[in-house]
């Protein structure tokens, strides 16, 4: 029997049995930009309102998530809810890909793994360390996973230009929530990391395999750095409005400069 564990059997193989491309095919066009967004208020918000549009429906076992239209200076913007965890996420971002989506920003939560990280600080992920599965089935196996470059030089100056308070840096991605340990903790600060979600790796890898422009705001919210977990009532911060239109921005800026995964333009 193969002793090596599963994760670590890349196969660069381009395409699946199942291949998003394929199975969406036919399903009506999304705006080529598009954000990602983690905040459930912001994405009822959107939802109540008579100027949004509903353009489409990425759908699993829970229910359907829907794609929500938007116009922002004259754009088209497709947004909606990836929904928790790097699997979920990671395939809703394909089939958000396969819709048309090219230009993408997501925006959520992180905890923070440093004490100097304030409530609602946004912070431009450069890296992930991939503490998760799901990147390991679209790139070789890794310690961490960059982000586009273009994508994080975009999302720090639209923020520099914005006068927004930032900054960049490594995020842990987990698939284990309540495996938080103290020492893991520990160690992911001594490696750099300033943040710990569940996406950003997953994200990361999706995007450089399929090809697409992406960039991430992780906005700081519960606080992972001390003896003990601070919730910091960070569900209730309006900067998850804020951090939601900067995203907008972004994405809208992605497409403006035309730039491509590799950064360029």
């Amino acid at each position: 029997m193969d002793e090596l564990v599963p994760l670590l059997e890349f196969d660069p193989a381009p395409t699946a049995l199942i291949e998003p491309s394929e199975v969406f095919a036919r399903r009506p066009r999304i705006p080529e930009v598009a954000v990602l967004c983690f905040f459930a208020e912001v994405i009822e918000a959107l939802a109540a309102s008579p100027e949004t549009r509903v353009i489409g429906s990425l759908r699993a076992a829970h229910g359907a998530h829907e794609i929500y239209g938007i116009r922002r200076h004259g754009q088209d913007v497709a947004v909606f809810h990836p929904g928790v965890g790097a699997p979920l996420a990671a395939a809703f971002l394909e089939e958000a890909i396969a819709l048309g989506a090219r230009r993408v920003v997501a925006c959520g939560g992180a905890g923070a793994v440093v004490p100097e990280l304030a409530l609602g600080q946004v912070v431009v992920p450069t890296a992930a360390v991939r503490d998760e599965g799901t990147s390991f089935h679209y790139l070789a196996p890794g310690r961490q996973v960059e982000a586009g470059p273009g994508g994080v030089a975009t999302a720090q100056r639209v923020l520099q230009e914005a006068d927004v308070a930032h900054q960049l840096g490594l995020t842990w991605t987990t698939d284990g929530i309540f495996r938080e340990t103290r020492d893991r903790i520990a160690r992911r600060r001594a490696e750099g990391c300033v943040t710990v979600e569940m996406e950003a790796a997953a994200f990361f890898a999706v995007a450089r395999f399929r090809g697409i422009a992406f960039a991430q705001l992780l906005y700081a919210g519960d606080d992972v750095s001390g003896e003990r977990w601070a919730h910091r009532r960070w569900h209730r911060s309006p900067s998850r409005q804020l951090t939601f239109d900067l995203a907008v921005d972004v994405a809208l800026a992605l497409e403006a400069a035309g730039v491509d995964a590799a950064g360029g333009q």
